[in-house]
This record gives structure tokens, C-alpha cells and sequence, in this order.
């Protein structure tokens, strides 16, 4: 009489222990997998970690290397730690201050050109306006020997532009794809720093005078590491370009 009772409780007995078998598999295939995903978690973030430390030693290398071919210079480097929230393409901050030698008026510049000049000084950061605001003006040259046309560099109010070169006679010979660099007149920059290259060429409003629309040598929105030339002396001019 018990045996059909005894046979389903059997088969019962037997397909609970199948679940919880399953179940433990289930448990163990959870567990390993979230241990996949924090090993994959840590891998990435050491990854991310190993770029970010190579992408500063190849920036930091190009100071090295930029510090190292400007003997006329002498140049302390620092980092941008913030923008100014207002106007963040015209100023930055740099974790550089008087603490380290930083005055007001020193040029800031990268190997690939010229950045602006430090505007307020702190004990341990400045304030550094880029060549960008138009309220900075940059003494400038075409370099191109059979040129050497004189005018200002200044950013642009309208934004149409990032910088531009105005003050140019109607008559000078300036072309796009001439490069511009400091002239050394205005007692901040010294001569010979790239600037950018010319765009294109229009007439300003009356027709006495043109313009150029400039591209920048520095690439402003990705800006993290620059020098302060804090001391300058005359040697034979040279252009600072990219090393």
C-alpha cells in the first residue's frame, strides 16, 4: 500500500535535490561572474590609469624637450588646475605663483606656440589671459622673409574667429598659410614665438586696412601643461616651433 507513496516520495526527494543542485550552480555562476565583472572594473581603471600617466609623460617630455631647445629662455612649468567659468576660453589658472617666481606680464607658452600672459599672481596658482581675449594684444610679424609684415594679434569679440592680426595696410603682402610669430615690440613677448597660421585675408570696413583670420598654434581646448618664460635674453632669433 505504501510503495506508490514511497515511490513519489522518492522522485520528489530526487528532483529537490536536482534544484538545489541547480540553485548552488546558479549561486556559483553569480558569484564568479561578479567576480569577472570586478576584475574587469579594476583592469579598466589600471588602464585607464597606465594612459593617463603616459599621456602626461609625453606632454611633460615635450616641455622637457621645448625647455631644453629655447637656451634664450628660461622657464618654469606648470599645470592648468581651472577656468575661469565666465569666460573659459579666454583665462585659465595654472598651480604656478609668486611662491615659485611667477610675476604679472610673464608670457606663458607650449611647445607648439604661444598661450598668453599671466594677469594676477597668488601665493600658490596665477591667473593666465590667453591670447584668445580680446582684450590681450600680441605684437606680430609674418615670418616669411620676403614679408615680414608688422600688426597686432588679438582674439576676436565676435567669436567668428579664435585670434585674428589687424593694423595691416591694404598693400602688405600677406598670404593664408603664412605663419605668424611675436615681434618682440610691446615689451612682453619676446620675438620669435609662434603664433599660429593665416586662414584667410579680408578688408576691414572703410578699405585702408585688412585683416587676417588666424589659426592657432595651440590648440586652447585641450590645454593642461604650459611654461612661464620668466626670464629672456637676446640671442639670434629663432621661431619656437612644435619639437
Amino acid at each position: 500500500l505504501l510503495a506508490p507513496f514511497q515511490s513519489f516520495s522518492s522522485a520528489l526527494g530526487s528532483k529537490s535535490g536536482s534544484i538545489i543542485n541547480a540553485l548552488n550552480e546558479l549561486m556559483s555562476m553569480y558569484q564568479e561572474n561578479k567576480q569577472l565583472k570586478a576584475e574587469v572594473t579594476t583592469l579598466r581603471e589600471e588602464n585607464l590609469h597606465d594612459n593617463e600617466l603616459e599621456a602626461e609623460n609625453q606632454r611633460l617630455k615635450g616641455l622637457l624637450n621645448y625647455k631644453e631647445s629655447t637656451k634664450q629662455f628660461d622657464l618654469v612649468t606648470a599645470s592648468v588646475i581651472a577656468r575661469d567659468s565666465a569666460t573659459w576660453i579666454n583665462n585659465v589658472v595654472i598651480n604656478r605663483g609668486s611662491n615659485d617666481g611667477i610675476k604679472k606680464d610673464m608670457p606663458v607658452v607650449t611647445p607648439d606656440g604661444l598661450v598668453g600672459a599671466v594677469i594676477d599672481v597668488y601665493g600658490s596658482y596665477s591667473v593666465v589671459a590667453l591670447i584668445t581675449d580680446p582684450r590681450v594684444a600680441v605684437g606680430a610679424l609674418v615670418q616669411r622673409s620676403d614679408s615680414r609684415v608688422a600688426g597686432i594679434v588679438k582674439g576676436d569679440i565676435d567669436k567668428q574667429v579664435d585670434i585674428h592680426m589687424e593694423n595691416i595696410s591694404r598693400a602688405a603682402d600677406i598670404q593664408p598659410g603664412d605663419q605668424i610669430i611675436t615681434s618682440g615690440l610691446g615689451g612682453i613677448y619676446p620675438k620669435g614665438i609662434f603664433i599660429g597660421t593665416v586662414d584667410e585675408v579680408g578688408n576691414e570696413a572703410g578699405g585702408l586696412l585688412k585683416y587676417a583670420a588666424i589659426k592657432p598654434a595651440v590648440d586652447f581646448q585641450k590645454l593642461e601643461d604650459v611654461a612661464i618664460i620668466v626670464n629672456s635674453r637676446e640671442l639670434s632669433p629663432e621661431v619656437l616651433t612644435r619639437q
